[in-house]
């Protein structure tokens, strides 16, 4: 329990450090809740002295009450101004205090390497950084804007109830820690039930993203009841876990409201008691009932806070773990950036396996000549997109060296080795935007020309004017308003527009008619003359003119050649290549 207490601390004192650079709104709210506190606490004084005044019936100092209640009139005027402006500053330095911690998550989120994106269930990353965090954010609103004022309205109260009598406040200190003690043991038992609140919506985050996304999918193979009934297990668990936190949070307002009852009836029975001695007025005793009721009511609003905070803090670890992953390993200080290569690319010994306990890719060989299109073909996870992979540095290599050029790849800037590939991949990717913009996404100052003459290029342009507003059509981040070859099309304008010095296709024209295919294929041919090109293909009919093939099986090169050499080997290419036209 020390250690989890230590633990939460921790979190706590990392959330703050994420405010100092908002120190002088801390200060300004801070200044304002001072005010703001003494003028509340200044009222029952003056409602006290207006008490005293009514001396007996038909005696009522009505010139003086008038008096008492202009001050009182300005007592809650400025006081509301004051309440507003702390909320402002308060407000102010929440939501600059949350935003940087999910700017801090995104960058990291852009470092981290690719294995823990591809490790981690997106939805789980999607729920940690817009749920998680704004959880954080209302823990802190809660947070700055109640437990200012509460903390210097419990110390401004027993500073009046000190001046007026010292025995009956110390009856009200002397009941408050039972209040503390309630409060601190259910604030215990709410964090681990938030902690599996937040782990289990963000499993429900990951389940709808993955079956929203996947619609199609879903409703092909009729899986809806399935996703139904996993949607039903998991959300009854946030449900029993999310009732449970809740119910023992909020325990603490009823329990500490308890406590603060026999504050009040203590300081009622005692202070009635002096009253009759003569040791205080009536006034005076309204006003030690009115700070008895202020002193307590912080101690609730404290304990609601205490309960967020459990919640933002249980979140936050979430957050932070994402901010704490391990960037992937940064450029040496002396990297080269290459602005051209001659081409050439080695694979040296090359081993890899996203698994230590699973090999796949050992002691590959590979040395590829300026502008030789080098085919890679072989049966599934085989290690064909692997070598692309490692390629592109996606992943680094376990052992071994790549080099480009001559120059080893982990000597390279990480960017300047990737500016030097053109990628088309089997899965398309386009942003939420316009056809105009996803074409030019690596090459954002293209002209309306260099991107039109890209698609014509890519046999593109003539649906693209077909569409509602052309290029400047809006098309959504997972192009559901256009066909999956349309999206591969754009890919490849996308490529051809920015006219790289090296090629990889990776089944690049696997969602295209094979009348289109034929004129792609005469596009990447143009594209390719001269350019060093890797393509990974299934259909072995489209990689005939390749220059070089790898035959792969098991993370090895079995058999290389061209394509005449490998048919007349009679061996796994043959097969493989004569497999496809078998019935």
């Amino acid at each position: 329990m020390k250690n989890r207490t230590s633990a939460q601390k921790g979190v706590l004192r990392r959330i703050l450090s994420f405010s100092k650079p908002y120190t002088v709104y801390l200060v300004l709210a801070m200044v304002f809740a001072v005010i703001s506190v003494g003028l509340t606490l200044y009222a029952p004084i003056l409602t006290g002295n207006a008490l005293d005044l009514v001396i007996d019936k038909g005696l009522v100092d009505f010139d003086g009450i008038v008096k008492i209640l202009i001050k009182f009139a300005a007592a809650v005027g400025i006081t509301c101004i004051t309440q507003w402006l702390m909320n402002l500053c308060t407000n102010r330095l929440a939501y600059c205090t949350v935003r940087d911690i999910r700017v801090k998550a995104f960058e990291s989120l852009q470092n981290v390497p690719l294995k823990y994106i591809d490790s981690v269930s997106h939805g789980d990353i999607i729920s940690r950084m817009i749920t998680d965090v704004e959880q954080i954010s209302d823990g802190l609103l809660m947070g700055f804007t109640q437990l200012f004022s509460g903390i210097i309205t419990i110390f401004g109260t027993i500073g009046f109830m000190l001046s007026i009598d010292l025995k009956i406040t110390l009856v009200v200190v002397l009941i408050t820690p039972l209040s503390l003690f309630v409060a601190s043991f259910i604030a215990e038992k709410t964090f681990s039930m938030f902690k599996v609140q937040s782990e289990t919506r963000g499993e429900l985050t990951s389940l709808v993203e993955e079956m929203v996304g996947n619609q199609k999918i879903v409703k092909a193979f009729g899986y809806e009841k399935q996703a139904e009934e996993r949607f039903d297990e998991i959300n009854c668990r946030l449900r029993v876990c999310g009732v449970k936190a809740l119910f023992f949070s909020s325990l603490t307002n009823p329990s500490t409201r308890f406590v603060n009852g026999l504050v009040y009836s203590g300081v009622g029975i005692f202070g009635a008691l002096a009253a009759i001695g003569g040791n205080i007025t009536v006034g005076q005793l309204s006003c030690f009932l009115s700070y008895a009721n202020q002193y307590t009511k912080p101690f609730n609003e404290i304990s609601g806070v205490i309960t967020e905070l459990q919640s933002a803090i249980a979140s936050a670890k979430r957050i932070f773990d994402v901010i704490d992953q391990p960037p992937q390993t940064p450029d040496p200080e002396n990297a080269v950036s290459l602005e051209t290569t001659d081409g050439t690319v080695t694979l040296d010994k090359v081993s890899f396996s996203y698994s230590p306990d699973v090999k796949l890719i050992e002691d590959l060989e590979l040395a590829v000549k300026p502008g030789q299109k080098i085919a890679i073909v072989g049966p599934t996870g085989c290690g064909k997109t692997t070598v692309i992979n490692l390629l592109m540095r996606f992943y680094d290599v376990d052992s071994g060296e790549i080099r480009v050029s001559g120059v080893p790849v982990r000597q390279m800037k990480r960017d300047s080795l990737r500016s030097l590939y053109g990628m088309v991949l089997q899965e398309t990717w386009l942003r939420s935007g316009t056809v105009f913009e996803n074409i030019a996404y690596g090459k954002p100052d293209a002209t309306q020309e260099e991107v039109e003459k890209a698609a014509r290029a890519a046999h593109c342009h003539g649906f693209i004017k077909r569409l509602p507003n052309g290029y400047m059509t809006e098309i959504s981040d997972d192009g559901s308003n256009i066909s999956q070859g349309q999206k591969q099309l754009l890919c490849i304008a996308r490529v051809m527009l920015s006219l790289p010095q090296m090629l990889i296709l990776d089944e690049a024209t696997s969602s295209i008619d094979t009348r289109t295919e034929i004129r792609i294929q005469q596009a990447f041919d143009q594209m390719t003359e001269g350019r060093t090109s890797f393509v990974v293909a299934h259909r072995l009919s489209t990689i005939r003119k390749a220059d070089h093939i790898l035959v792969m099986n098991k993370g090895r090169i079995i058999e290389q050649g061209t394509h005449d050499q490998l048919i007349a080997k009679g061996g796994f290419y043959f097969d493989l290549y004569n497999s496809q036209f078998s019935v």
